[in-house]
């Protein structure tokens, strides 16, 4: 079957993203130039602007499709505990989480790699980007958070603290699994640290009343 010119273009901007998560690997998107991403393509230069208005606009599309996946599946673990006829199990939550962001980190691990190095040391542009999809994470959940029993009565500024510490602690734990990549001990110790955090950071919380000094 002939590949039509939409297929094709698409077929470039994927390898175009491919060799940027490649390229990146051993240094940031900013000593990235837009001849090494073309020449690992086998295009000419001028052919990244059909795709990509800068290397910083490709870091973009990579921080987009490295975060919309995951905030997805986090939400569906959210709504499969919350929606079920059983009472809510906080720790069950927490144990689908950290599972979910594990499977995630191993089938992405190329994306959640980039965005560890590029949280601090990429464009500004893309530091920022990041930052606004970890916001965004936070966000939702505390908004699943106030559908739940305890923090239902909390103001909106305490839901948003504990989002904060939930949403810091697995972002951190993502980028600690990066670095224990090949050692199963050390992923299997990170994973239970992980869960035990989390659940203490809920036992604490639901002993919270909001006006509290």
């Amino acid at each position: 079957m002939t590949e039509t010119r939409v297929e094709r273009k698409e077929r470039t901007r994927r390898a175009i993203l491919d060799a940027a998560l490649e390229l990146c690997e051993d240094s940031s998107l900013v000593a990235l130039s837009l001849r090494q991403v073309a020449g690992r393509v086998g295009i000419v230069p001028t052919g990244f602007y059909r795709h990509f208005d800068s290397i910083e606009a490709l870091g973009l599309a990579l921080v987009d499709e490295s975060f919309v996946s995951l905030r997805a599946m986090l939400r569906d673990v959210r709504r499969v505990e919350a929606g079920g006829t059983a009472p809510v199990s906080f720790a069950a939550i927490v144990d689908r989480s950290v599972d979910t962001l594990v499977s995630h980190v191993h089938a992405q691990r190329a994306h959640f790699a980039f965005i560890a190095r590029e949280r601090t040391a990429g464009p500004p542009a893309v530091r920022e980007a990041i930052r606004h999809e970890i916001e965004l994470c936070e966000r939702e959940l505390a908004t699943d958070l106030a559908r739940l029993p305890g923090p239902d009565a909390w103001s909106a500024e305490d839901l948003r603290i504990l989002s904060n510490l939930i949403v810091t602690a697995m972002v951190h734990t993502a980028e600690s699994l990066i670095s224990s990549a090949g050692r199963p001990e050390a992923e299997r110790r990170l994973t239970q640290t992980a869960r035990t955090q989390l659940r203490m950071v809920i036992i604490g919380a639901l002993h919270w009343r909001s006006g509290q000094d």
